[in-house]
């Protein structure tokens, strides 16, 4: 596994190794020791344990995010894309943080395999850019309705670059993406 830094402190992209054969590939996706390792290569401190597994289906053009956890539940992330592709984003949302509001973006797709990992601290979203896109996340901390905030996707003073599938102009959004605070008005993590 290769893990690289990404322009937000903490935020990592990880390259894992695949080995095929005329049968077809195997990659391992996670392992503990690695992932640790990794990080420490990296001089990032060692998350919390992940606790719960998500997966999700979107059709081209849904955009879901951006979303966080407030302590006591706060959650870092680990994601990746297994059929389809996706841009995802990690935006600092830590106050006082020499990165606060700026955001790193890759896309992540069944064809590259690669992961990224955002930890607490951060909001996380993500664009499918292909129809049945699945997203699978690990996650340190359970879901928690009451600790769950969002931030409003378009929000000019971060400034995502957001590429829209062919022929759209605008993502589908929940309804509470849609009306999400902005940045500057949004509660956020004491960290």
């Amino acid at each position: 596994m290769r893990f690289t830094a990404t322009k937000l402190p903490g935020v990592v992209t990880i390259e894992g190794t695949a080995f095929g054969d005329d049968r077809g590939w195997f990659m391992e996706s996670f392992h503990i020791g690695k992932f640790e390792a990794g990080l420490r290569d990296l001089g990032l401190p060692m998350p919390r344990p992940f606790v719960q597994d998500n997966h999700s289906v979107s059709k081209a053009g849904t955009l879901r995010g951006l979303h966080y956890q407030l302590p006591p539940h706060a959650q870092g992330k680990l994601v990746r894309v297994t059929q389809g592709a996706a841009f995802d984003v990690a935006v600092d949302i830590r106050p006082g943080s020499p990165s606060f509001g700026q955001w790193a973006g890759i896309e992540l797709s069944a064809a590259n395999r690669l992961q990224l990992w955002v930890p607490e601290g951060f909001a996380h979203g993500f664009i499918a850019l292909q129809d049945d896109t699945h997203f699978l996340y690990k996650t340190t901390d359970v879901y928690a309705k009451d600790c769950e905030r969002c931030i409003r996707w378009d929000d000019a003073a971060i400034g995502i670059q957001w590429p829209m599938p062919a022929g759209m102009t605008q993502p589908l959004l929940a309804p509470k993406d849609a009306v999400a605070p902005l940045l500057a008005q949004a509660e956020l993590p004491q960290v």
